[in-house]
């Protein structure tokens, strides 16, 4: 072999072809240093790209956070990584890098029903009238979002099962809760309430988006369709 000809990622063994692996199986599947050989591309005639990524990170000590402070001179000390290949890495590493800051906080997890009455407060305190909410959860019960549904009169408004769960297949929620006020203060769930809960809980089953909870929301306090042990 020509001494001055490189190595190609498609000349190696399969299962040291780091873009292939990646498709076949995921980029979860991939090591650090497999990642790092899909920037570099090629290797030299005596190191292939893994094995030259493998190199870098052990000089470091395999720490990736080390890595990314690397400048274009430390990079281009290896043999087989030029300004272009290094400037590939720093640049991988800086978007990861910018990727993380603006990663979003964490989900604010629903645990029962005083936070769910708290949490809508601020949208229904006194409101002269009535009002339907959502709360789209995930699978560990973190809200994803806060959802209007409907908004009525000073004694109902009018829920569309069809919306309520739209809204929930759009974003992809787990299970949800339904809220609404009672603006003349009366806590007790009215026959209409009663139904549409049921209504709801059925095609929730149907559709493995369960109702978790419905509450009747007033300025003085609230009713809890879970709590009270009616769902």
């Amino acid at each position: 072999m020509d001494p001055n000809t490189s190595i190609k990622i498609f000349e190696l063994a399969e299962e040291d072809r780091p873009r292939e692996k990646l498709l076949l199986k995921g980029k979860a599947a991939l090591s650090d240093a497999e990642l790092i050989a899909i920037l570099i591309g090629t290797g030299t005639a005596a190191c292939s790209a893994v094995d030259l990524s493998r190199m870098l990170l052990t000089s470091v000590g395999n720490n990736l956070a080390a890595v990314a402070r690397m400048s274009v001179s430390d990079l281009t000390k290896f043999k087989g990584i030029g300004e272009v290949k290094a400037i590939s890495i720093i640049s991988a590493l800086e978007l990861g890098r910018r990727r993380k800051d603006q990663e979003p906080p964490k989900l604010l997890k629903i645990t029962g029903s005083k936070q769910v009455y708290e949490l809508m407060r601020p949208d229904l305190y006194d409101e002269p009238v009535e009002q339907v909410f959502l709360l789209l959860l995930n699978r560990t019960n973190g809200l994803i979002k806060k959802q209007r549904v409907s908004q009525g009169g000073t004694t109902a408004s009018v829920v569309d099962p069809k919306v309520v769960f739209r809204f929930a297949l759009e974003q992809g929620a787990h299970s949800l809760i339904l809220i609404h006020n009672h603006p003349s203060g009366n806590l007790q769930p009215s026959d209409a309430d009663k139904r549409l809960t049921q209504r709801l809980q059925k095609v929730g089953l149907e559709l493995e988006i369960p109702l978790v909870d419905h509450l009747i929301y007033t300025d003085q306090g609230y009713f809890s369709f879970a709590d009270e042990g009616i769902m």
